[in-house]
């Protein structure tokens, strides 16, 4: 899901605000970039769908600021939204899931087997997903792929997982 950055500039949020998150939009000397899940039907539709690229941030730190920046502004009515911060190479550093004043940031999983059992898991979600679509469950099937997405968002890159593991122990 969070395989790839837009290479264009700094895009709208869902409800429309472009986010000023005190960074240089795009400087693509910065090794961080703040993304969210493209929502764009047709990309998704195409399986093109890459992840949007929000700001690029100078540290990790940074980059974890300004999610909880945009968060902040988001409205109370907003749906909740996964942020991913990646690196320069596009491998996953962090993910969390975004809503109105708060993010809640995915612990990442800490070996290979966890990561199997993640992808499997998530996978199955998924098929259910498709079984419920086709139950004509809408709202279930939506629950379920979200519930996916957020498993995926645990499976940061094996270089980043002890990093980001203790960058999550020293904020809480």
């Amino acid at each position: 899901m969070f395989d790839h950055v837009a290479p264009n500039g700094v895009s709208c949020l869902p409800f429309g605000q472009p986010p000023y998150l005190g960074a240089p939009a795009f400087d693509p000397a910065l090794p961080f970039v703040l993304t969210r899940a493209n929502t764009n039907l047709g990309a998704l539709l195409s399986g093109e769908a890459r992840a949007v690229g929000l700001a690029r941030f100078a540290s990790l730190l940074d980059a974890m600021q300004g999610a909880i920046f945009m968060a902040d502004n988001l409205p109370e009515t907003a749906a909740p939204l996964i942020l991913a911060i990646l690196d320069s190479d596009e491998r996953l550093v962090l993910a969390g899931l975004a809503s109105a004043g708060a993010v809640a940031w995915c612990h990442p999983v800490m070996s290979a087997a966890e990561a199997r059992a993640v992808v499997s898991e998530a996978s199955q979600l998924r098929a259910q997903a498709g079984r419920a679509g086709d139950w004509s469950e809408p709202d279930l099937a939506q629950s379920l792929r979200h519930r996916a997405d957020l498993l995926d968002a645990r499976l940061v890159d094996p270089l980043w997982r002890a990093f980001t593991a203790r960058a999550l122990q020293i904020a809480a």
